[in-house]
């Protein structure tokens, strides 16, 4: 097989795998999330039901977060990647905005949001996903400074700078400053804070 063959199957199968997960994301806002079968989402796509199963084996709850191994490719070389002299704990604020921002500019954030809250088998998928994340960011981390795969205090900057993500609320013009508040407090630790 040439290599020409190889990259246009490989262009094909994201091409099918992004029809999939947009169909999906249309039809779970439209009609809601246990409202749609696999058959409606593979009749929107116009694939067979065992094409659904082939892109997306981890279930239903999957198809809406078709981006999940690119996310997590991203989130680990935001750390290992950063410019010469940046710390990792401002390479994560730097790639978790521009994440929130370009997130929230999308017109369709606030209905899939407003989908994965209100659906508790996604929001409890998308908790799960962003865990496995952590632990990859975590190891990244590790890594990066000399550390030990098991050290307390990566895995606790991974596990908060994921968690950054579920406490961020409102519009892109809010999101950095709910960013930076929360990564100066990594960054300072508690301090003097409610005394």
């Amino acid at each position: 097989m040439t290599e020409h063959q190889i990259g246009r199957r490989e262009r094909k199968k994201a091409q099918t795998r992004k029809a999939l997960s947009d169909s999906a994301v249309r039809l779970f806002i439209e009609r809601g999330y246990d409202q749609v079968s696999l058959k409606d989402v593979a009749e929107a796509a116009d694939v067979a039901v065992s094409t659904v199963f082939k892109h997306f084996p981890a279930g239903k709850e999957a198809l809406i977060f078709d981006e999940d191994a690119d996310r997590e490719a991203s989130l680990v070389a935001a750390v290992r990647e950063r410019d010469a002299g940046q710390s990792i704990l401002d390479a994560l604020r730097d790639y978790l905005v521009a994440q929130g921002v370009e997130r929230r500019a999308h017109p369709d954030f606030a209905p899939f949001v407003t989908l994965v809250e209100s659906t508790p088998a996604l929001s409890d998928y998308a908790r799960r996903m962003w865990r496995r994340h952590e632990a990859s960011l975590a190891a990244a981390i590790a890594e990066e400074t000399g550390a030990s795969a098991d050290d307390l205090a990566t895995r606790a900057l991974a596990h908060y700078a994921i968690e950054v993500l579920f406490l961020v609320r409102g519009d892109g013009s809010s999101v950095e400053a709910q960013i930076n508040t929360v990564f100066d407090l990594l960054r300072r630790g508690w301090g003097d804070l409610g005394k």
